[in-house]
């Protein structure tokens, strides 16, 4: 919504007042433009991990291994964005200030990640300046990589999001190739004739040759996890951050190449076999949208590691997506969706296991309007007996995954035939 130049005014005033100490806010001009934005999620799950019966070395699988339900706050934020013009060649000044929030849970640091996702900045936030050539900004923001098809998963943020499985390069909560990356600067292209590129690189600034140590000026080790109190950050902390996607649209059809790197990422806690390698991950895609109100997605992924015994490589392989999404009246669509995880060469202390994947998400959601709706969800995730694909990866606040009711969490049960139902309703202004 736009706020008047009063408003304005006295909300950047107050805001700025801390850190500006006795400084005055700065003029608003006519040529300021500030809007507050939000998007609110919060749905009622019901989900089981399938692993009742599951044993591993630790043991048999034990808890409660039934049905749980739960109220999750998924991908809400609220966000601060606006321009300025600069003088008379048609340059503007550009920021945004975004925050997580936690609408049906208690705000605080998550679980491997320690970093408080409610803090004010903690999504994506950035200066910049943009003009007729395109944008340049300078932050934290989502990938490339990850926006170019973000628009191709009409199960965001849900049980069925897609990335249980794409950019997911093990199987956990965390989808190495699907993220946010910090103290990033990138360039945004306009469209020429239908074709834009996006480019980002982040600095690893890590002091440690292995990247071991969380960046400089960051709390937890890049890549998600919180440092291990003995070892430090070996479990996919990496150094710098490569992203690019090119993006073409045309009438009906939406088309995108994209590429990520990630330099030395530690995965040292897998063993020495594994250690320290680059890391990849590369895709294609397209969507197309009938005269029968029929939207189709499809994608195709291929993610590699490198430096690592080919028997306990579980970071290198390919997966597919296919979703459709059909109005079947002006408030009303029904999605479906199925991601395939193909084999790895291996696993770190298995050897070569059938670890293949595959999700099945279908869902039904109504428009109150622009703003408003509510959708229901089924999702399952079907994993062989080598793999820990989970539901719910980047962006649904209740995620399930391979483990059981042991109070320190560390037995992880492959093989679980995950599946749930979830309804939500969305809200955004």
């Amino acid at each position: 919504m736009k706020l008047n130049r009063i408003a304005v005014a006295v909300a950047l005033a107050m805001a700025g007042g801390s850190a500006l100490g006795q400084q005055a806010a700065a003029p608003v001009t006519a040529e300021t433009s500030v809007q507050i934005y939000g998007h609110l999620d919060v749905s009622i799950d019901d989900i089981t991990k399938g692993i009742a019966g599951k044993t591993s070395g630790a043991g048999p699988a034990t808890g409660k291994l039934g049905y749980q339900s739960d109220i999750s706050s998924n991908l809400s934020y609220l966000g601060v964005r606006g321009s300025q013009t600069l003088g008379s060649s048609g340059l503007r000044g550009v920021f945004q200030v975004e925050t997580q929030l936690d609408i049906a849970s208690t705000p605080g640091t998550g679980i491997p990640d320690g970093s408080v996702k409610g803090a004010w900045a903690s999504r994506n936030s950035f200066v910049g300046l943009a003009g007729s050539w395109g944008a340049f900004k300078i932050g934290k923001t989502d990938a490339p990589y990850k926006l170019s098809t973000a628009r191709m998963d009409p199960f965001a943020s849900t049980i069925g999001d897609y990335n249980s499985i794409m950019g997911n390069t093990g199987g956990d909560n965390r989808a190495e190739f699907d993220t946010r990356l910090s103290h990033a600067a990138w360039y945004e292209s306009p469209s020429i004739g239908g074709f834009r590129v996006n480019a980002l690189f982040a600095p690893g600034q890590n002091r440690s040759s292995d990247n071991s140590t969380p960046a400089s000026g960051e709390p937890n080790c890049t890549g998600g996890n919180s440092p291990d109190p003995v070892n430090g950050c070996n479990d996919g902390s990496y150094g710098n951050a490569l992203s690019i996607a090119g993006i073409y649209e045309a009438g009906p059809a939406y088309l995108i190449a994209a590429y990520e790197k990630h330099t030395d990422v530690n995965r040292t806690g897998d063993g020495a076999a594994v250690g320290i390698g680059d890391e990849q991950a590369f895709k294609v895609g397209v969507q197309y949208s009938l005269p029968t109100n029929t939207t189709l997605n499809f994608i195709v992924e291929r993610m590699t590691r490198h430096g690592s015994v080919a028997d306990f490589n579980e970071r290198q392989r390919s997966g597919f997506w296919l979703a459709a999404t059909q109005k079947v009246t002006a408030d009303d669509d029904v999605n479906i969706g199925w991601a395939h995880a193909g084999k790895t060469p291996g696993d770190p202390g298995a050897g070569p296991v059938d670890n293949k994947a595959n999700m099945l998400a279908l869902g039904y959601k109504h428009h109150f309007n622009r703003q408003a709706n509510w959708y229901a969800v089924y999702a399952r995730q079907d994993n062989k007996d080598g793999a820990h694909y989970d539901l719910g990866a980047s962006g649904h606040g209740i995620t399930t995954d391979c483990h059981d009711g042991n109070p320190a969490g560390a037995n992880c049960f492959p093989g679980g035939k995950l599946q749930g139902l979830s309804v939500g309703m969305q809200y955004n202004f």
